[in-house]
Parts: C-alpha cells; structure tokens; sequence
C-alpha cells in the first residue's frame, strides 16, 4: 500500500508479548530516513519499490568493505563509488544520488529514495589528508573514524584497553570539518569516541549502535558518551542486529530493540536520536546458502551462534512501519517519533554538510 494512504492514530492490536505483533496501523507521511542501511547493487527494482512504499525517503549505505586497509582500501573504495553511481543511475527513477539535505527534500517531491554515500573505515584515505577533499568530491558524505580495530586514527569497538584519539586522528577529525564530511564514531572504542566528540567542532553522529545500559556488548555505547554527544547537538542511531540487543532469539527480540530506543531517547533526549538500521532490506531466510554468502562476505567475523542477526518483525523491505508503530505504541507523542524516524538526521545533515 502506498504511504500517502497512511492514517496516523488508525487502531492496531499490537503486542509485545511473544514478538507477535498485527498489520502495523497507517500513518501520514513523515520524513523516513535510514542512518545506516543496505542498499545491494543486487537489489532488484521491486525490492527497491517496497523500501519506497513502506515510508523510506533517504538512506545512508556503506560503499566497500571496512575491513580492507593499505592502498587496496583506496581502489576498492573508488571502485565501489563508481559501481553505486551506475546503480543509482539505472534506477533514477526511484533513486537520487545526494549530497545534501535539499535534495532529500529533492527525493521526496519526486517519489524517490535520497541515497548519501559512506564509508564505515577511514582506510580509504591512507595517510594523506588531502583524500578526504577527495572523496568529498566523488559523493562521500560521511566516514567513520574506525572500523573494529586500531587504525590511524584510533582505537576500534574491538580494542576496549585500546588508546584513544591519535594525533593522525585529531588532524583528520579537523579536516572532516573543514571539508564537512560529517563523522561517524560507531565501531569505535569508548576513548576514541570520547575524544573526537571532544575534538570535533561540529556535531557527530554514531549511526548504528545500541545501548550499554540495556544491554552488554563491545559494540554499544555508554550513557556517559551517549549524553557527551547529545551536548554537542549530535545523533545517536541504534541498529536493529540482534545479537548486539539482546540474547534472546529473533522471534522474542522486538521488545529489547525498543528499550534500546527508549533508553538513549531518555538519556540524549528524542531531539538526538534515530534509527540505523545496519541491515539487509531482503526478507532473509537462514537457508545454507545464505550463511555460505555470509561467511564469505565477513570471514573471522563470522560467528554462527549470533546467527539469525535480524529480529524476525523487522526482517525485511517494511521495517519502518514496524518502528514507526512500536513507539507509539510506547506512548510517543507523534512530534517525536518523527524526529526519530528522520527529522533529527536530516537537521543534523543540513548543519554538518549542507
């Protein structure tokens, strides 16, 4: 169904208990942004048009692998710029390369979905500083300082006894800004993110995490730089892997994905919070030859216990109907649940790059 045909307030049976939930209930037509979210060059058009009509108006995808580093992360880096310009130009009609907030505003009046390029490693740019203006100029609108490990600029999620902030990384944390390349700190150590907060002279986002203070994990923040990157007018986007949540299964999860939302809501304030999804837009059945795809895209981060990684309700292209719902089922005024859903990431774009 087409969102314009959403109805907010229309009544929805939804339960918590047990992960069962109904038709999620119809709603008008808020901005619907996804911080960090999968678009494949594989995705076929009618996946693409489900993503459209389920609410989606801009997402934010990570362009190449984060785990290759040395002069293989720059080529593999333009290579995959270069792979997403011609995807998105095949498929114009319902996608918009964009650089900047206006042309979210651009996406929507034209039907589309707005499409902002990322990187999830500083790896691309080696050591040269000069490549951040470069990839600026080639679409890059945000990068991730780390990915789960040290690197030049400083200690990944995997390195908690890791040093902080490098000089390297201050210096890159300066050209960010001067370039306004919007800094992302998910996958880093709590250190690091600590101090490129403090370095950092515009607003920073960590667009796909959860929180320490639901739930324990090397790749979830702490309230202490949760409320740090709130003072700075920054945005917290929490993701929906499972794994990272909760250690209950995906058809018991649902509840635990909220509380992760409803608590950085409370300790950042909804004026700082939004979803990153971090997952695949595909409905994923956990056949053998979906975790053989798996294991060859992620090597020794395979782990097959975490497995499945999604939640089993937002386990596909209409996932924003689902969270849109869940808060208000949890009593959100809907001015807030549409700063969740995208209000927040697209003031933070238009302050940081434009």
């Amino acid at each position: 169904m087409n969102r314009r045909s959403f109805m907010l307030g229309c009544a929805t049976a939804l339960s918590f208990a047990g992960g069962a939930w109904a038709q999620p209930a119809r709603r008008r037509t808020p901005l619907i942004f996804d911080a960090m979210g999968e678009l494949r060059t594989t995705y076929d058009r009618a996946l693409i048009t489900e993503m459209k009509q389920s609410g989606l108006d801009a997402i934010t995808l990570t362009l190449c692998d984060p785990k290759t580093v040395g002069p293989r992360a720059f080529e593999e880096a333009v290579a995959a710029i270069r792979e997403h310009d011609r995807f998105v130009a095949a498929n114009s009609d319902l996608l918009l390369f964009a650089t900047s907030a206006s042309d979210i505003d651009r996406a929507r009046e034209s039907g589309r979905i707005a499409v902002f390029y990322y990187f999830q490693n500083t790896e691309p740019f080696g050591a040269d500083l000069d490549n951040v203006a470069l990839f600026h100029r080639l679409g890059i609108r945000s990068c991730q300082l780390t990915y789960n490990f040290q690197n030049r600029a400083g200690s990944g999620s995997r390195e908690p006894a890791g040093n902080g902030i490098s000089v390297f990384g201050r210096q890159l944390v300066e050209r960010m800004n001067r370039e306004r390349m919007l800094i992302d700190l998910s996958h880093a150590n709590m250190k690091t993110m600590a101090d490129a907060i403090a370095a950092s002279s515009a607003p920073v986002i960590v667009s796909h995490t959860g929180c320490t203070g639901v739930y324990e994990n090397y790749r979830n923040t702490t309230d202490e730089n949760l409320r740090a990157l709130a003072d700075k007018g920054g945005v917290v986007g929490i993701y929906q892997i499972r794994p990272f949540l909760t250690a209950r299964p995906s058809n018991a999860a649902l509840p635990d994905y909220f509380a992760h939302i409803d608590h950085a809501v409370r300790t950042c304030g909804a004026d700082h919070v939004a979803i990153g999804s971090d997952r695949d837009h595909r409905v994923i059945v956990m056949t053998e030859a979906y975790l053989a795809e798996v294991r060859r895209e992620e090597g020794s981060n395979f782990h097959e216990a975490d497995w499945p990684l999604f939640i089993d309700e937002l386990n596909g292209p209409r996932r924003m109907e689902v969270v849109w719902d869940g808060l208000r089922r949890l009593g959100y005024a809907s001015g807030d649940i549409e700063k969740i859903l995208g209000g927040n990431l697209r003031r933070l774009y238009e302050t940081v790059i434009g």
